[in-house]
């Protein structure tokens, strides 16, 4: 890919941008796959030194880690390619294209959830621990991750005057909604509301990822709708990840709602069984 131009034209901001990092004789090393690989490598370091407050052994850890990696990136692919199956039915031989681009973020998310799940049970780990920790994971890589989509110029929306509207080659030279950035603070954010709200009012395990699943979906949900490159389902003209996105935050309100009052009665019970004993 050559050069491209990338401005903020109202902030008076002009970049040129190439989405290739640097090339080993005809192989060419993306900036989006570096910057993918920051976000993970800085997600799992976080993790490593939140285990001992979430009570994970580290080496049965990163055996989640390494197997839910794996899954994520099987799950990611086959989400896209599911949902743009009117293309890859008619070019099969692009299905495991993976270096030509095409993977879903809620695929991935899907996959590592289930591949590590799995291998926790298998390890008789806590499951929603390690889902908190995975969950604070999840919002630093998502929000260092999406600036590889502002590299690559795609993952923006719709036409704007707002004073943050980006333009570049790939936007039509109009001004659009950068949706990179709209969920990379979002998610950054998150991760920091979280992360104190772990140390200081966490009330059982499996909250944080709940909470995460609120924080995300809703913001996943009005974002999808801005943006221009959405897959969609296969027989409504609806966009997969703003229903996935909504279905994902309201299962999270209401386990939230359900477990709080589970966690009220315990507190309770054992508040009245100590009372009698006095």
């Amino acid at each position: 890919m050559s050069d491209m131009n990338v401005s903020f034209p109202h902030l008076g901001i002009s970049l040129n941008i190439n989405n290739v990092a640097f090339s080993i004789g005809d192989y060419h090393i993306y900036w989006y796959g570096i910057i993918i690989g920051i976000g993970f490598i800085l997600a799992f370091i976080y993790a490593m030194m939140s285990l001992k407050r979430f009570k994970i052994p580290s080496e049965k850890f990163l055996d989640c880690v390494i197997v839910g990696l794996i899954t994520a990136i099987i799950c990611a692919r086959l989400y896209y390619v599911f949902f743009s199956w009117d293309f890859y039915s008619s070019h099969p031989d692009k299905i495991f294209a993976i270096h030509d681009g095409g993977l879903a973020i809620y695929g991935g998310l899907i996959g590592a959830l289930l591949g590590g799940c799995i291998v926790a049970k298998i390890l008789k780990l806590n499951i929603p621990a390690i889902l908190d920790v995975a969950s604070l994971g999840f919002l630093i890589g998502q929000g260092i991750g999406r600036w590889g989509n502002f590299i690559n110029q795609e993952a923006f929306g719709t036409e704007t005057n707002l004073p943050w509207g980006m333009m570049s080659e790939n936007t039509g030279g109009v001004t659009v909604h950068p949706c990179f950035l709209y969920e990379s603070l979002w998610c950054l954010l998150g991760f920091v509301l979280l992360h104190f709200f772990s140390k200081k009012f966490q009330k059982y395990y499996g909250q944080i990822f709940l909470l995460y699943l609120v924080w995300y979906g809703f913001e996943r949900m009005i974002v999808e709708g801005l943006r221009t490159d959405s897959l969609y389902t296969p027989f409504l003209n609806l966009r997969v990840s703003q229903i996935l996105s909504a279905v994902v935050m309201i299962a999270g309100i209401v386990m939230l709602i359900v477990f709080r009052k589970k966690n009220n009665f315990v507190h309770t019970t054992k508040a009245l069984k100590d009372k009698v004993k006095e």
